[in-house]
C-alpha cells in the first residue's frame, strides 16, 4: 500500500456566490452546511467524506465544456443508479445537461447552476 502525506479534507469549488450554489450541492449530494466564514464567502458542506467547499471568486469565469475558452480544471463524477432519473432530478435542482455528450449510455455530462461540469455515471469499477 502506498503511504499518503495527508488525507483529502476538502474539494473546493470556485463560484460567484456560495450562498446561491450551496443549496444546489446540498440537495444534489445530500450534504449539510458544516461552517461558513462570517461574510459567507466560503461555505463548507459535509456528509460526503471530504468537505465540499464553495469559495467566492469576484472575477469568476465559468468553464466552457468541452472546448473553453476557460477549460474545466476539475469535475465530480457521481454514481447514478438510473441515468435518466438522476438527470431529471439534477435538472429539477437547477442543473442543465451539456450539449456535448461523448458517451451518453455510460455517463451524462451536466452543468451546475454556475457552469461547472459534473458527470452522472453508470460506469463502476470491477
Amino acid at each position: 500500500m502506498t503511504e499518503r502525506v495527508a488525507p483529502l479534507a476538502s474539494i473546493s469549488i470556485d463560484c460567484p456566490d456560495p450562498d446561491v450554489l450551496a443549496p444546489f450541492y446540498q440537495r444534489l449530494l445530500g450534504l449539510e452546511e458544516a461552517f461558513a466564514t462570517p461574510d459567507r464567502g466560503v461555505i463548507a458542506l459535509s456528509g460526503a467524506g471530504p468537505l465540499v467547499t464553495l469559495m467566492r471568486v469576484d472575477d469568476y469565469t465559468p468553464p466552457g465544456w468541452p472546448n473553453g475558452p476557460q477549460r474545466q480544471q476539475l469535475h465530480l463524477d457521481l454514481a447514478a443508479a438510473d441515468l435518466d432519473a438522476d438527470v431529471a432530478a439534477s435538472v429539477a435542482l437547477g442543473a442543465t445537461q451539456a450539449e456535448h455528450q461523448p458517451a451518453p449510455a455510460q455517463w451524462r455530462v451536466m452543468l451546475d447552476p454556475v457552469g461547472h461540469p459534473f458527470c452522472l455515471s453508470a460506469v463502476r469499477p470491477d
